[in-house]
């Protein structure tokens, strides 16, 4: 026997069961969507949406709405089609790696406080660098790499909690 993988787009992540396709259709009952996709990559939902003027903090806050906070895309990106196969389907290995680093502001720390907390965020998110204005969340942050960050804020003599997290998710 060989093992070829599922049959269906249910998937695993951090212990809970996910079907893609319950996250695709909350995404497409937003009206700036058309079409939308998602995928696992690096440990993370990715939503791959097509349509015109999308806002991804919208477009999160909207799946969240009717979705758990461990179903809604950690990071939504905008294409002009998603690319399908020469048989007209959905084309998984053709999305492209989303690019976070474009969403990153260029107002820096003014703290030591913040540079601290910048460095942290840009670590746990896999990030180069982040702006004291980019949201954690909006870059791909979700409670289980908030909890990451807590951690190692501490290590580093920052006391933050996860809530303060969820409730000022900026490095300001």
């Amino acid at each position: 026997l060989e093992y070829l993988g599922r049959a269906d787009q249910q998937v695993q992540l951090r212990g809970f069961r996910i079907e893609l396709g319950e996250v695709e259709a909350a995404l497409a009952r937003h009206d700036a969507v058309r079409d939308a996709a998602v995928v696992v990559r690096d440990e993370r939902l990715v939503a791959y949406v097509a349509g015109s003027g999308v806002d991804s903090a919208e477009l999160r806050r909207f799946v969240g709405r009717d979705l758990p906070e461990y179903m809604v895309p950690a990071v939504v990106v905008e294409l002009d089609a998603l690319p399908l196969t020469v048989n007209g389907k959905l084309d998984r290995k053709a999305l492209p790696a989303p690019d976070l680093s474009t969403k990153v502001s260029s107002r820096t720390p003014s703290t030591p406080q913040e540079e601290t907390l910048a460095r942290l965020f840009a670590e746990v998110l896999n990030l180069e660098r982040v702006g004291v204005d980019d949201g954690f969340f909006d870059l791909g942050g979700d409670s289980i790499i908030a909890i990451q960050l807590v951690s190692r804020a501490r290590q580093d003599g920052l006391v933050i909690s996860p809530r303060e997290v969820f409730q000022h998710q900026t490095v300001e």
